[in-house]
C-alpha cells in the first residue's frame, strides 16, 4: 500500500465534487481556496496563494480534501457570508496560523466573528478574551458565532465529527469511519447506500431489514440524501 494511502487513513477523503455536495459551496471556489489562482490587476499578472494548506492536495491524482479541509472551507464560507472581507480573511488566516501554529486554524472552535472581523479566543487573566486578528487588539463586544453548530471537537479543539443536520437526525460525518462518508449513527451504513437501496427496493422497511438498521436510520438517510443535500 502506498505511503500516501496510509497517511489518509482516518483523515477522510473527499473529491472536489463530493466536497461541493456536502458543503454546498461551489467547487470552483473551493479549488481557488485550496490551490490559489492567477488574476490580472493594472495590466499585470498576479498570483493569489491558497488559504488552506491541504494535507493531500493531488496525492490521489485529482484535488481531494481531508475532513479538516472540508470543515475549514465551511468556516471560510461562513465568515464571508457574515461580512468578513477577503482582505480581512487573508490577514486573519496568516495571523491565526502564526498564533496557533495550526494548518487549519479556522476550524478550531477558538475562532468567532462579529460580522466584520475574525476574532480569536485567547486565555486571559480571569477569563478568555478576544483578539481581533486584523487590528491586533482585544475586543469585548457581543459576538455572532453560528459556525460551530453540529461539530464535535477533541481535546485539542480540533473538529472530530460533524452532524450536518443535527445529532438527533441520526447522520454523522466521521473521518475515522467509512473514509469520512456520511453514515447513519445507528448501524454505521453510508447514507448513499441506504438511500439507493430504498429507491431500488421501493421499500424503506425492506432496506432496514437488509442492512440490519432501524427504520428511522433509513428514513434519516433518505431525507439527508434526497432533501437536505438537494
Amino acid at each position: 500500500m502506498p505511503a500516501a494511502t496510509f497517511r489518509l487513513i482516518g483523515s477522510g477523503v473527499y473529491s472536489l465534487p463530493e466536497a461541493e455536495r456536502l458543503t454546498k459551496i461551489p467547487r470552483k471556489r473551493i479549488r481557488r481556496w485550496m490551490e490559489g489562482y492567477n488574476f490580472i490587476s493594472s495590466g499585470k499578472r498576479h498570483y493569489s496563494p491558497p488559504v488552506i494548506e491541504s494535507a493531500i492536495g493531488r496525492d490521489t491524482g485529482e484535488l481531494a480534501l481531508t475532513f479538516q479541509d472540508l470543515v475549514e472551507v465551511r468556516f471560510l464560507e461562513a465568515f464571508l457570508r457574515k461580512g468578513v472581507t477577503w482582505k480581512e480573511m487573508r490577514i486573519g488566516a496568516a495571523r491565526a496560523k502564526a498564533l496557533l501554529t495550526m494548518t487549519h486554524p479556522f476550524s478550531s472552535r477558538r475562532f468567532k466573528t462579529d460580522g466584520r472581523y475574525i476574532l480569536a479566543e485567547i486565555a486571559g487573566a480571569d477569563s478568555p478574551v478576544l483578539l481581533n486578528l486584523s487590528r491586533n487588539q482585544l475586543e469585548f463586544h457581543a459576538i455572532i458565532n453560528p459556525l460551530l453548530q453540529g461539530l464535535e471537537f477533541n481535546q485539542f479543539d480540533e473538529p472530530e465529527r460533524w452532524f450536518p443536520m443535527t445529532k438527533r437526525k441520526g447522520v454523522v460525518i466521521d473521518p475515522a469511519r467509512a473514509f469520512g462518508a456520511p453514515i447513519v449513527i445507528d448501524g454505521g451504513v453510508p447514507t448513499r447506500v441506504l438511500a439507493a437501496s430504498a429507491r431500488a427496493e421501493r421499500s424503506q422497511r425492506l432496506t432496514a431489514r437488509l442492512y440490519d438498521v432501524p427504520l428511522r436510520a433509513v428514513r434519516s438517510a433518505v431525507y439527508y440524501e434526497t432533501k437536505f443535500l438537494a
